[in-house]
């Protein structure tokens, strides 16, 4: 076998200073003169790409007393629950179409995800007062129908909804529209459209954004299973050209990617961070950032951003300030629910509750997978107000409503003292 001059001279060091050696320093002797390149080093972690000011969510017993709630802030019910009838409601999703709130959300007798599992939704014209709720996709024979978010073009409302085949041969499904001009009649459900004009074989995230180059942004659940990648658009009405960004997911042995359930913002250097849900159990929110529109992302990463392993919803205010709201309890109690916010979408330094446990009601019916808490937020800015949709102990469907002004960095937010 070839032996180079340097390892030739090498073991001769070796064996000359073995003679002497002290046997205690052995060890240490042993590792410095054995070849570096025989060590595997471990990759490097990717960094997030945004910090959170940890004293926010330090816990007294089960209290946050840096937190409290903002001025202004109400809080409405879209939907109770009906035993056995309609008991089990979840993925509210709220969009503002016409000077009208719709609210769209899945629904069931008793069980998540159970037989018969359809969307319904409602309208409001404050977001106080809603409609008796309407079918907007009724349930199939052998699927169940989920909420899948909204879009507006113009004079015309979007409506997506999840698709779950019962015979998939594992947990996964496609992604449907409808359209509307008046949000009461609707067009026949078509698939959603891929950039070569096949049909996306995945399920669409409730977040859709308008970036500021005016693509469109969401997330896409792709078969086989659920893996969550990034997709943009250049369709306004959001429903075709659909094209999958470069992403690469953590490693998962699962197959359900890690990353689940996205949301997004945009940062002060117009860089787009994606928010995720963790499936690995980090009780962290994971990040990953875009700096060219959408087309390539970022390794995503665990940032500091304390969660319950739930959907999220993220986004900016008018005037650029990056939100999130979650459940950053830490564990799976989906209490408190909160909007985090930071002025430049890199250091998220200050947090107001949306609503916490002492206007929680008790859970009323029984029903698998039901959990108490505000479960799966999402968010839009309508009428001056961040306006938060979500479910109440998986039963009920409400909204929360705070003015913009009581979330103002500079004027209002300062931490509690007492």
């Amino acid at each position: 076998m070839f032996q180079s001059p340097f390892s030739a001279s090498l073991f001769a060091f070796r064996q000359t200073a073995f003679r002497y050696v002290d046997l205690r320093i052995l060890p240490a002797l042993l590792f410095l003169t054995y070849p570096f390149s025989s060590f595997s080093e471990e990759p490097a972690k990717p960094s997030a790409p945004f910090t959170v000011n940890p004293t926010l969510f330090t816990k007294h017993g089960d209290t946050f007393p840096a937190l409290k709630s903002p001025d202004g802030v109400q809080h409405f019910t879209v939907f109770e629950g009906v035993e056995t009838q309609a008991g089990y409601n979840h993925g509210a999703v709220l969009t503002g179409f016409k000077g009208q709130l719709f609210c769209q959300w899945q629904t069931s007798g008793k069980d998540e995800d159970g037989p018969g599992t359809h969307v319904i939704y409602s309208v409001s014209e404050d977001g106080e007062h809603w409609t008796k709720s309407r079918v907007l996709a009724p349930s199939r024979e052998h699927a169940i129908v989920t909420s899948g978010g909204w879009w507006t073009q113009g004079d015309t409302l979007i409506a997506f909804i999840n698709v779950w085949p019962d015979d998939a041969p594992q947990k996964q499904g496609h992604t449907e529209y409808a359209t509307s001009s008046d949000g009461i009649n609707w067009s026949a459900f078509k698939p959603v459209t891929g950039a070569g004009g096949r049909p996306v074989q995945g399920i669409i995230e409730q977040d859709l954004k308008a970036l500021p180059s005016g693509r469109i942004l969401t997330a896409f659940h792709m078969q086989p299973g659920l893996h969550a990648t990034p997709y943009y658009t250049e369709d306004p009405s959001a429903t075709s050209g659909w094209t999958a960004g470069s992403f690469t997911p953590l490693p998962h042995k699962d197959t359900i990617s890690r990353e689940l359930e996205p949301s997004s913002f945009v940062d002060a250097d117009n860089n787009i961070v994606m928010t995720f849900r963790d499936q690995a159990g980090s009780f962290r929110v994971l990040a990953s950032v875009s700096k060219d529109n959408g087309d390539t992302w970022s390794l995503p990463a665990v940032t500091g951003m304390p969660d319950s392993r739930a959907k999220q919803s993220a986004g900016n205010l008018p005037d650029g300030t990056a939100y999130l709201v979650n459940n950053p309890s830490g564990t799976k109690d989906r209490l408190p629910l909160v909007v985090t916010l930071s002025r430049d979408g890199k250091h998220f330094d200050h947090a107001l509750f949306a609503r916490d446990e002492s206007t929680l009601p008790p859970m009323k019916f029984a029903g698998k997978y039901k959990r108490t808490g505000y479960s799966y937020p999402k968010s839009i800015v309508w009428r001056d107000a961040l306006w938060i949709s979500y479910a109440v102990n998986k039963e009920d469907i409400a909204v929360t409503r705070i003015p913009v002004s009581s979330l103002r960095i500079q004027d209002s937010l300062e931490t509690n003292p007492d």
